[in-house]
């Protein structure tokens, strides 16, 4: 009930009755007040006048769905959307909404994780309403050998979204986490639900640190974090960059799926810092050290170590030996 009031206040510019929202949703004006009451409480300032009803002044920069679903692009991505205050990982939460057969661009959004992870099993730093933790849920018709390409279609959706939408130069270090001048910025953790022959589902999640300040980053990310806010000397607002978020990913999946990995490839090579760099790649058995020239054309780093020889890498914690490539 609270979501239809607030669809009407935000369709009429003007004052909207008591008795027009009664009518209109068949309840009681105590009940309409009480509803009114608990938008207030998510913090939209509606103004209430004797004669003339109720008027929205203003909507909070928070993730509930309506705020995302107005203006949103997107024609699959967010359209349906569960947000919440606090949650252990949205990628569990996602995962077991995809188990109860959610739709196709279903977005699991928290204020607040207090288990998030990241690849390896790192905990994620979340604090409350200071980024974007959010969860997607994807049903590729595609083979099981080509869902790591999803990881890269993530990354360059992500850091399009944060370059285009902000300004902040964000750049991709391979294969998916998104640093700027060396400091990362968003980690992505694809996971994968499949049989033997077919993808069941898999999720995508995104963590994006948006108004953090360096103060408020734990002792052992002062260094090596950063914040959307911090890069570009102002604060930015969620909702609207939560859209772009999802309008890029919408629009690099389905390009994926349309027309093939290449065309993703070729602009996560641009926007990588990767490449041209000396590394050291620890793998689950060995570390090589060497210069990563190249991605193969399934997404594979390519180095070519110190004797010569070239290792192909499927999988990897990259570690940057040298100023990272401008993009």
């Amino acid at each position: 009930m609270k979501q239809k009031i607030l669809n009407i206040l935000k369709r009429n510019q003007d004052w909207v009755s008591g008795e027009t929202l009664c009518r209109g949703l068949g309840v009681s004006r105590t009940a309409v007040w009480k509803h009114i009451s608990g938008l207030r409480e998510d913090g939209y300032q509606i103004e209430a006048k004797a004669n003339l009803g109720y008027r929205l002044i203003a909507s909070p920069d928070v993730p509930f769905p309506a705020e995302v679903m107005s203006g949103l692009s997107a024609t699959v991505f967010g359209h349906n959307l569960v947000h919440l205050e606090e949650v252990a990982s949205t990628n569990a939460e996602a995962k077991k909404l995809a188990r109860e057969g959610c739709p196709e661009g279903t977005v699991i959004i928290a204020e607040t994780q207090n288990g998030g992870k990241g690849r390896l099993g790192r905990a994620w730093f979340s604090p409350r309403a200071g980024g974007l933790w959010f969860s997607i849920v994807l049903r590729p018709p595609v083979n099981l050998i080509d869902t790591p390409q999803v990881t890269m279609v993530a990354a360059v959706s992500v850091a399009t979204a944060i370059r285009e939408h902000t300004g902040v130069p964000a750049g991709i270090k391979w294969p998916n986490d998104i640093l700027v001048d060396g400091k990362k910025i968003c980690g992505i953790l694809v996971e994968l639900n499949a049989e033997m022959d077919r993808v069941d589902f898999m999720v995508a999640g995104i963590g994006l640190n948006v108004n953090i300040g360096k103060g408020e980053f734990p002792p052992e990310l002062a260094d090596i974090a950063t914040s959307l806010s911090m890069e570009s000397g102002r604060h930015i607002y969620r909702v609207p960059l939560l859209r772009s978020l999802l309008q890029q990913f919408e629009t690099w999946y389905y390009r994926w799926l349309n027309e093939g990995f290449a065309v993703v490839l070729d602009k996560w090579r641009h926007m990588c810092v990767t490449l041209d760099c000396p590394v050291t790649v620890h793998t689950v058995k060995e570390t090589y050290s060497g210069y990563a020239f190249d991605v193969d054309d399934t997404g594979a780093l390519l180095v070519r170590t110190r004797d010569g020889s070239v290792q192909r890498l499927v999988a990897g914690e990259v570690t940057l030996r040298k100023q990272l490539r401008k993009q």
